[in-house]
């Protein structure tokens, strides 16, 4: 686990309520990310933990409590000020352009800091570094990416913002968990309809990819992140504390060494 000394948080919650359409969703919520940590927010559906990421960026505004970011209370900024403050946000469903190509996608993350070229040159080469695939794709068009490589995109596109706290909303959403965990278990590829071993193998490549962007980004201690994610294997293989939250406020807490089993099928299981 990162050794923050005695910094203060890059990122605080403090209270946090959060309504939507009148009703509350957030009750109290409180947590914290330090720079250069891996956090994960973890949860069954419907608990909230969108909700609070939505309310962190601005999304939503927040009923009551606070939101800090970098020593600065941040509840009455607009989204797109909090972005350029700072704190990259890749939702659920990616948001990335279909029609536009991988290279145009990614040219969106570099408008918003006016920047030259070389400095923008490095950037995208960072990206590439990390997701070699998308610079094997940059004239395809992203609608006709897979799950893995959008999502790849999406992170991309986010990291040319320079940003110090990264939001990863369900990251392997769409890759197909379910798929991968058929890999080396035959039995159930006997039981079930086997996937094309060629979608199995691509599905494998995606995630171990984001996972090793994850923790390279970690291991430099280049940003912050926190990290939304219902495959509990993921959270531990690159989280460094965890969060698991339950009816709109975090119920259980700690280093990602005691996300035991028991805690799962206590608060993460259905």
């Amino acid at each position: 686990m990162l050794d923050v000394g005695s910094s203060p948080p890059l990122l605080r919650l403090e209270a946090l309520e959060t309504d939507i359409a009148g009703s509350r969703i957030l009750r109290g919520v409180n947590f914290e990310v330090n720079a250069g940590e891996v956090v994960a927010l973890m949860g069954r559906n419907g608990v909230g933990k969108t909700t609070t990421l939505r309310t962190i960026t601005g999304l939503l505004p927040a009923r009551a409590g606070t939101v800090t970011f970098d020593g600065h209370t941040i509840n009455r900024l607009a989204p797109d000020v909090r972005a350029r403050a700072g704190i990259a946000y890749v939702p659920q469903g990616r948001d990335i352009f279909p029609h536009l190509t991988v290279e145009e996608n990614l040219r969106v993350g570099l408008v918003v800091h006016a920047r030259g070229r070389a400095s923008d040159q490095e950037g995208l080469e960072r990206v590439f570094s990390l997701f070699p695939v998308l610079k094997e794709m940059l004239a395809r068009k992203g609608g006709v990416l897979s799950g893995g490589q959008q999502q790849q995109l999406a992170i991309g596109r986010a990291l040319l913002t320079k940003p110090k706290l990264l939001i990863l909303d369900e990251p392997t959403e769409g890759i197909q968990p379910s798929i991968i965990d058929q890999i080396g278990d035959t039995l159930k590829k006997l039981k079930a309809p086997a996937a094309p071993v060629e979608a199995i193998d691509r599905a494998a490549k995606d995630v171990e990819a984001i996972k090793h962007a994850v923790q390279q980004l970690k291991q430099e201690h280049a940003l912050a992140i926190l990290l939304v994610e219902q495959y509990v294997d993921f959270c531990r293989e690159v989280a460094d504390r965890f969060y698991a939250m339950d009816r709109g406020t975090v119920v259980v807490s700690g280093p990602i060494a005691s996300l035991t089993d028991e805690v799962v099928r206590k608060h993460l299981q259905v």
